[in-house]
């Protein structure tokens, strides 16, 4: 591939495809690092309701803490993964005019970021998704909790069995 003889028109056009995605992992940073503010900020506030709660408060809330803090946890990999996809990506970009600067075929190198970055990118999301997850079976913890004294009220026989949710992880 001798990018220095096709000109700079391919070049440009080529190095397009890191900068669309450096902008896409831009938006999804992002979303990821508010998703950990709002996850440390409901941590502290569980922590703070912990040091004053009952023995029977305190045992859940201390559930809710070590969820948020696999929350946390889940959310900081997701943001790792895809700072590194973004960061490969702008490698990828100066690989690109490297390549076209120098006037060498550095193409399995430019093939290897992308693929590698992409990978980092599928990882982030992934791990993403297992955080939604899991902060929906923190939801539902305490609705149980909330709706568990009443479930004998005004409810049918046959409905007074809440769904579980999916505590595995």
């Amino acid at each position: 591939m001798a990018l220095v003889q096709e000109g700079a028109l391919p070049l440009i056009q080529l190095a397009v495809t890191p900068v669309i995605l450096i902008t896409g992992l831009g938006s999804l940073l992002l979303t990821m690092t508010n998703r950990l503010g709002r996850v440390v900020d409901r941590t502290r506030i569980l922590a703070g309701q912990a040091r004053t709660a009952d023995s029977d408060e305190r045992i859940h809330l201390e559930y809710q803490l070590r969820t948020m803090f696999r929350r946390a946890k889940l959310v900081r990999l997701a943001v790792t993964l895809a700072a590194t996809s973004m960061f490969l990506s702008g490698l990828l970009v100066v690989v690109i005019f490297l390549s076209a600067l120098l006037g060498k075929d550095l193409s399995g190198i430019i093939v290897g970021l992308f693929v590698t970055g992409i990978f980092f990118l599928l990882g982030a999301l992934a791990v993403f998704i297992r955080d939604i997850f899991l902060s929906l079976v923190a939801v539902g913890s305490e609705v149980e909790r909330v709706l568990a004294p009443h479930a004998n009220l005004n409810q049918p026989a046959a409905s007074k069995s809440l769904p579980n949710s999916n505590r595995s992880e």
